[in-house]
């Protein structure tokens, strides 16, 4: 099974308006204008261009680009499960070449240790990675204590750094009590310089910080006042970063990347991540980690992550596409799942959870699927009945569903996150 951070941001979105799947038919809706855009700029004019820029100046090369995924036709919709099975571990012996030009963060997490191997292997598709190792907590004795640094693997970072230039910001989940921490000035620093001086003696090139969603759960955010404090802890955090050079380049500063979930409703409430945090933070955090995920749960089983709840989120957070701040978009990084999830639909009381991709290869061996695209979310799906007669409803990304979130991404000027790449198909990383 796998672990992922998870969200709420589906328990209280106006679900089905937004497009979900219905899980009692599964049906073809029409596409919405933002789908067919990116259809025809992928299928269509990039190609082209492609064709022509590679003949006119890199006529050596054709060949490799031939052979890579994006040309063996198997990015599509009518995908089948036998396709899957066959082609999921035939990854392009290229891994170097980048199809995208902005930020790409990647999470490697110790249980599920394919990832580790899968970061050195692609490691120039990545522009940061994130080993989840770190957390922030609260201690009697002296208020304050970083654990973690036992998942550190010093061989693996130094193997990363031969390989490629991805940075290496291992993630630092905040759980100390906030209305302890952010409250005393002193514990404040603390924390900072707990998180500057392991990055410091551990060689990282900074860190990604996740407090949000915990300072949600405290209700620290819902308190205006304990809401700037939390603000200007991350600002200072990351000014402290900023102005520590960079263990590899002394002429660069680490660099901070910051966690944030996307809004619960379609109107942004105190406790939501906004525009105006957005602006604050800005000159101060390198890279704001969106989770946009888990927009479904055994509860109120469907996608991951439709794409009309991501055009949403960016919406709410950067406003129209058509007229935003390049400089800031670059920053934000849209979330993009490698796990999947297999939830059970019959019955009352739902259930299932997360799957990998081991899991979901599994699936496909034993019960032989038809796999169903819907276009309103922009995911691949299919049902199954297990040994008890219990119907299950499987939503796992393929090709074609990480390749929209891929171009969406380029269409807004955003970057992308990947939680996490342990989780994920082989060919997926062709993708990137």
């Amino acid at each position: 099974m796998a672990r992922k951070r998870r969200s709420s941001a589906a328990e209280s979105l106006k679900r089905r308006k937004d497009g979900e799947v219905s899980l009692s038919q599964v049906e073809e809706p029409d596409s919405d204008r933002r789908l067919i855009a990116i259809f025809v700029i992928f299928f269509i004019l990039i190609p082209a261009v492609s064709i022509v820029v590679y003949k006119v100046k890199f006529a050596d090369r054709v060949i490799q680009t031939e052979t890579s995924i994006r040309h063996r036709g198997i990015v599509k919709t009518n995908i089948s499960f036998q396709e899957i099975l066959t082609e999921h571990s035939k990854a392009t012996e290229n891994s170097t070449t980048r199809h995208y030009d902005y930020p790409v963060l990647a999470y490697i997490t110790p249980w599920n240790s394919k990832g580790y191997d899968m970061a050195k292997i692609f490691n120039s598709k990545f522009t940061h990675l994130s080993p989840v190792w770190y957390d922030l907590k609260s201690s009697q004795g002296s208020g304050l204590v970083l654990e973690g640094r036992h998942n550190a693997d010093k061989g693996w970072i130094q193997e990363l750094r031969s390989r490629g230039n991805a940075l290496i910001l291992p993630r630092v989940v905040l759980e100390a009590s906030p209305s302890e921490m952010l409250k005393k000035k002193k514990l404040r620093e603390k924390a900072i310089n707990l998180i500057v001086t392991e990055c410091k003696e551990m060689e990282y090139d900074g860190i990604v910080l996740e407090s949000w969603s915990r300072w949600a759960a405290y209700g620290v955010l819902h308190d205006p006042d304990m809401r700037k404090m939390a603000l200007q802890f991350v600002k200072q955090l990351g000014e402290a970063l900023h102005s520590t050079a960079s263990p590899r380049n002394n002429q660069q500063h680490m660099q901070f990347m910051y966690v944030v979930g996307p809004p619960r409703s379609e109107t942004l409430q105190m406790y939501d991540f906004g525009p105006e945090d957005l602006q604050f933070l800005k000159d101060s955090v390198d890279g704001f980690s969106l989770m946009t995920y888990d927009f479904s749960n055994p509860q109120n089983p469907g996608p991951n992550a439709p794409v009309k709840w991501i055009d949403l989120t960016l919406k709410l957070l950067l406003g129209s596409s058509n007229n935003i701040d390049s400089s800031l978009a670059r920053k934000v990084l849209l979330g993009i799942n490698f796990y999947g999830n297999d939830f059970v639909i019959s019955g009352d009381s739902g259930g299932g959870g997360a799957i990998t991709g081991r899991d979901y290869l599994t699936l496909l061996q034993k019960h032989n699927p038809s796999l169903h695209w819907d276009k309103e979310s922009g995911e691949h799906l299919f049902m199954y009945r297990d040994d008890k007669n219990i119907k299950h409803a499987v939503f796992y990304p393929t090709l074609m569903s990480i390749l929209l979130r891929l171009e969406n991404a380029r269409l807004w000027g955003i970057g992308i996150s990947i939680w996490e790449i342990g989780q994920g198909l082989d060919y997926f990383f062709d993708l990137l």
